[in-house]
């Protein structure tokens, strides 16, 4: 008998040390690993950093031995989030200054500032997130009350798609700001021969280029901030659409340094200084952060009017929004951006902008190819325009949440037929067969979860409209999925170490309390984030 279990010992010992070391075995689990067959696993082995396979928990058993085993407890499990177009620096900044979403009223957006400035008495006011869309008099406000409350202290507010603004006084005198003043690609708005303090566009920058920058110290502060809140909605990557360089050379040192492991892919803006930096000194792949690509701007923003329509607005007569460059420098950019080999991708809003855009990269794309080059937003589309995206292999890049917030108004705007090409993701994504999805935070909501209902199911919070919103449109349920992990993964040329739980890739992923594939629509807006892991390890646990 004591031979028999000396024996017995041997070759468990034996077992043991025929089996490959792991770091982590994930099991009791749904785990979708969204890979080409979508097939549906119950565990997950780690080992440095990476998915060594996936399957039923004894075959896995079987092969590894985990230095850490975690019981998911019948729940859910997705790759990480991927938001394909997002500000995250811009995110973070926001969160360190007064907060106008969902704000009801000119009235309650000077209550909010005037109470931010008792607690932060020093330097310039800036705010971000008022839409007077959603006021009971949906025009631009003025800066008379502003200058009322804050005479002698600058203040700047953006609406909130960043593409419109209001400043005080004070603010428009250190801009050196006088009524009259015209500026190619925004509008410096007057009423009766006088400031109303509302800029749009490139307007904008002529107050904002003015702010003081923030210091290391307040830009980690913000980058950290952000980084917390993405990993509790389970993002894992984002791409931060249009950086300056100096931004994402900061961004890189700290990641180094341990203190930022947010994997981020960085367009850089559409700047000589950022031009030359870039194509002096390449291309930047890390693990953890990805430059290979510039951001363009094409035109505004539908809310402010400043999209560039074929037609003029149905809401205002005899305007049409307009283009921020004359056509002839995306061209020039298209072309040097062509040369080089890079990545290029065009905010562009209205179906004049789009079609602008879309005419300058087939001139450089010529047909079918891989270079991947990305219409950001794509977001009203002429009818006769749509073949040009899959004739030139042109990614749409768009973000769902877009089409909830606009709907309201959004007719009125462009009018019952025009209308139909807006939001149109369906129809875009048929053009080359797949579609990365965003949010544009935080110009929208930073949750993942309002991109997948709006997708899928075109409502509004409150369930409206009842039989959703242009549902000709919808995407389904997997279409949505792949379009925030797989796809918004191709989208940044990284499809072959993320957005997939498969052999080799990052082992980035995130445990959920319901099944997204499967849960009533009614409960896609409750999902609750339980734990986010980066590489294997743990960042992010809900209380």
């Amino acid at each position: 008998m004591r031979t028999l279990l000396i024996s017995l010992v041997i070759l468990l010992f034996a077992s043991c040390s025929q089996k490959e070391k792991i770091d982590l075995l994930v099991y009791n689990a749904s785990i979708y690993t969204v890979d080409s067959s979508f097939s549906v696993a119950e565990a997950i082995a780690v080992k440095d950093g990476k998915v060594i396979a996936t399957g039923k928990k004894t075959e896995l058993e079987e092969k590894y031995d985990a230095k850490e085993k975690l019981d998911a407890d019948g729940k859910f499990i997705y790759p990480g989030f991927i938001d394909a177009h997002a500000h995250f620096v811009g995110y973070g900044s926001s969160l360190q200054r007064v907060n106008l979403v969902e704000t009801n009223s000119w009235d309650e957006v000077l209550a909010r500032t005037k109470k931010f400035a008792g607690e932060n008495p020093d330097g310039w006011l800036l705010g971000r997130g008022w839409d007077q869309n959603d006021w009971p008099v949906k025009e631009f406000p003025d800066n008379k009350q502003l200058d009322e409350l804050f005479p002698g202290r600058p203040v700047l507010l953006q609406r909130i798609d960043g593409h419109a603004a209001i400043a005080n006084q004070k603010a428009l005198d250190i801009a050196g700001i006088k009524a009259g003043d015209k500026i190619p690609g925004g509008e410096i708005e007057t009423k009766d021969g006088k400031l109303t303090g509302i800029l749009v566009d490139n307007a904008v920058g002529l107050v904002s280029s003015k702010i003081p920058a923030p210091t290391a110290a307040e830009i980690k502060e913000a980058l950290l901030d952000a980084q917390k809140n993405c990993f509790a909605v389970g993002l894992t990557t984002v791409t931060d659409c249009g950086l300056d360089y100096p931004r994402i050379l900061f961004i890189d040192s700290l990641q180094k340094t341990g203190g930022l492991a947010m994997r981020i892919y960085a367009m850089l803006s559409d700047d000589k200084k950022n031009f030359d930096f870039a194509f002096s000194n390449g291309k930047i792949k890390t693990d953890h952060l990805h430059v290979c690509a510039f951001k363009v701007y094409a035109d505004g923003a539908l809310g402010s009017r400043g999209a560039c329509l074929l037609e003029p607005y149905s809401d205002k007569p005899g305007w049409s929004g307009f283009l921020l460059s004359p056509p002839a420098h995306f061209d020039s950019v298209a072309n040097i951006i062509s040369a080089k080999g890079w990545q290029m991708c065009t905010h562009a809003i209205g179906d004049s902008g789009n079609r602008v855009m879309l005419k300058i990269y087939a001139k450089y794309l010529k047909g079918k190819n891989d270079l991947r080059w990305r219409i950001e937003h794509a977001q009203v589309i002429n009818k006769n325009d749509f073949d040009l995206f899959g004739a030139n292999s042109i990614i749409p890049s768009v973000q769902p949440t877009h089409a909830t917030s606009d709907m309201y108004w959004a007719g009125d705007r462009l009018g019952n037929e025009r209308v139909k090409g807006a939001y149109a993701y369906k129809q875009l994504l048929q053009q080359n067969g797949w579609i990365p999805l965003g949010t544009d935070f935080p110009v929208e909501d930073i949750s993942p979860f309002k991109t997948f209902y709006a997708a899928v199911v075109r409502k509004d919070a409150k369930g409206w409209p009842g039989g959703g919103y242009q549902m000709e449109n919808a995407l389904t349920r997997e279409e949505t999925l792949r379009g925030m992990t797989i796809w918004a993964a191709k989208a940044n040329f990284e499809e072959n170490e993320k957005g997939s739980l498969e052999k080799g890739k990052f082992a980035d992923f995130i445990i959920l309390d319901k099944d997204i594939m499967k849960a009533d629509e009614k409960e896609l807006l409750q999902v609750n984030v339980l734990k986010t892991f980066l590489g294997g390890a743990k960042v992010y646990e809900k209380k």
